[in-house]
């Protein structure tokens, strides 16, 4: 096991303390609805791979509660993509300053203020989806009939019900058994609807109009991994990119305004190959885009499971982050990563001090042809013959 840093240490120390301090709230724990309820709240504050992760809950929940009314609550940093999840009627907008970044977001007391005010709304079932007790706080601030949630992150005697998070299991599937475990007992489910974004056709219009000079197969590629801990050298994007025009596929760049010079860092090695850069776009129209390419090649980022929402195949390079909890599982979705004594340990917010500053062993041990492998294995070689591995 991986030693903990100070911090991660001092973090843990605080929530077993607030834990021993609320464990008395316990005592007055609710009994669970027998019946689909009027209302429900659900709670999922973090990035957008986490938001997305949770699409086949919220179709089991809805699965579970045709006739219930469902709002959820978000960063203001996936209103958009939450607003393209079927099912919902209300999305709210909570920026938590431990989730916003560039020192943005509010503080606990701020938040937990605001959602009091929900309390007139009289939700029968609050659900949190963060297995932390700070926004375990905000789901009790709400004033629900009843609450659920998870324990391992603390603040779980603050719910009605706290189920254990496993963290050997993939995030998707925690989040379906906490949302079985507040749906036992009720009427009949049906089968949960498709799983994937509910994206408009306007949106899939717009994205026609922008790839339509584009030949097949057309790939895309997402150069930043969005933290350096989790960043695979932009050279070895560039490779793979040439290799791909090598073999006659239009390259199109996904990202931020702020990733343009590395996709131009890659744009400029490729020649002739036709390419196109959208970074910048909404996230919907991200979304519209992707789902009209033959495959995602990117780390282990937002973008990756919003290919997987659209059913875009996709090779994602692994380092730090652990794919049996992160990685997407399509059937044609391919993970890369490299098997060393300390990965993946995980630590993505605060990574060992030996990392920091340069590409992790992780990382740099993955090479250029193993990339190129899974791409074959994807979309190459007998199957249809889109892409040959023979240049």
């Amino acid at each position: 096991m991986v030693p903990l840093n100070i911090s991660d240490r001092r973090e843990r120390l605080l929530v077993r303390a607030a834990d021993l301090v609320l464990a008395p709230a316990r005592l007055r724990r609710r009994p669970r609805p027998t019946t689909a309820p009027r209302s429900i709240l659900c709670l999922r504050l973090e990035r957008i791979g986490d938001l997305l992760m949770a699409l086949p809950a919220l179709a089991e929940l809805r699965a579970a509660a045709a006739s219930s009314e469902i709002d959820l609550v978000v960063g203001s940093w996936n209103a958009e993509i939450a607003r393209a999840i079927p099912g919902l009627r209300r999305v709210e907008v909570l920026d938590a300053a431990w989730l916003a970044r560039g020192g943005a977001g509010h503080s606990l007391p701020s938040l937990a203020a605001r959602a009091r005010r929900w309390k007139q709304r009289r939700y029968d079932v609050t659900i949190n989806f963060e297995p932390d007790i700070r926004s375990n706080a905000i789901a009790a601030a709400a004033g629900a009939g009843w609450t659920a949630g998870f324990a391992s992150g603390g603040g779980g005697a603050l719910l009605d019900f706290a189920l254990p998070f496993d963290a050997t299991l993939h995030t998707s599937e925690n989040l379906t058994a906490l949302v079985r475990e507040v749906t036992r007992g009720w009427s009949a489910k049906s089968t949960p609807a498709n799983v994937r974004l509910q994206l408009d056709d306007e949106e899939r219009r717009r994205a026609a109009e922008r790839l339509a000079d584009l030949g097949s197969p057309i790939v895309a590629m997402h150069v930043n991994g969005g933290r350096a801990i989790k960043q695979w050298p932009v050279d070895r994007f560039a490779a793979v990119a040439r290799w791909l025009g090598e073999r006659h596929a239009s390259l199109v760049f996904t990202g931020s305004q702020d990733d343009r010079a590395a996709i131009e860092a890659v744009r400029s090695a490729l020649g002739g190959t036709p390419s196109l850069d959208v970074s910048g776009v909404g996230l919907v129209q991200a979304a519209a885009i992707v789902e009209r390419c033959d495959l995602l090649v990117t780390g282990d980022t937002g973008p990756m499971h919003l290919a997987h929402a659209v059913g875009c195949p996709v090779v994602a390079v692994f380092g730090p982050s652990d794919p049996r909890r992160y990685a997407p599982r399509g059937p044609r979705d391919r993970v890369v990563r490299v098997d060393l004594p300390c990965a993946p340990c995980n630590r993505i917010r605060q990574p060992p001090s030996r990392c920091v500053g340069h590409t992790p062993d992780c990382l740099s041990g993955v090479s250029v042809a193993a990339v190129i492998s899974a791409i074959a294995d994807v979309i190459g070689g007998s199957s249809g013959n889109r892409i040959s591995t023979v240049a």
